[in-house]
């Protein structure tokens, strides 16, 4: 059974005007890989736009990940989802010391349903130690809306796919019409999401 998919098969099916379940597998296999590539496609490695449901810890080098700002000194951290289970620590990979003088970054991402994605010291300073230790709950707290139909859209690329295994989707009279390899409509609906330098 596929899991974290960012559409339901119900609504796959509704939009390919399927109403029998002969096809269900494929597209909900469909689904599962079109969801893991918006996946990597707007957040890296390792990125989601589903919610953990187990806090996990990650570690992340001062020199690589914090800068200063007007706001106190940011510290650029995975997609963190809820503040549940949140625990920030400092220490030098062997040795950790547990800090509350942060906020997330940016300033109410959680409550408007999308990712904080730093944390900054107003008071303090993340750089006077040579590591940050982030144990929390990844992801997004909801996935948005945009990256719900642009998993749609790719799904039903895919399903598609596998009548045109060479890539010719069919005929015209200036011969093969191929599938393209960028979607303007999928790209539109998921350029806010991706993160800067990846794509």
């Amino acid at each position: 059974m596929a899991t974290n998919l960012y559409a339901t098969l119900e609504e796959l099916k509704r939009a390919r005007q399927i109403t029998d379940n002969a096809d269900d597998t494929d597209l909900e296999n469909a689904l599962e890989r079109a969801s893991r590539a918006l996946d990597t496609r707007c957040r890296g490695e390792g990125g989601h736009f589903y919610a953990d449901t187990a806090a996990s810890a990650r570690s992340y080098y001062t020199d690589d990940s914090a800068y200063y700002t007007r706001k106190g000194e940011v510290i650029a951290v995975d997609d963190i989802s809820s503040t549940t289970d949140l625990v920030v620590e400092v220490g030098d990979g062997t040795t950790w010391v547990a800090v509350t003088d942060y906020d997330l970054d940016p300033a109410n991402a959680l409550a408007k349903g999308r990712a904080a994605q730093g944390l900054i010291r107003p008071l303090g300073c993340w750089s006077s130690s040579p590591r940050v230790r982030v144990t929390a709950l990844w992801g997004w707290p909801s996935v948005p809306y945009n990256i719900a139909q642009a998993a749609l859209l790719l799904a039903n690329r895919r399903f598609m796919r596998r009548r045109s295994p060479e890539g010719v989707t069919g005929w015209a009279a200036e011969g093969a019409v191929r599938v393209s390899r960028f979607d303007p409509d999928i790209e539109d609906l998921v350029g806010d999401y991706v993160l800067p330098g990846i794509g």
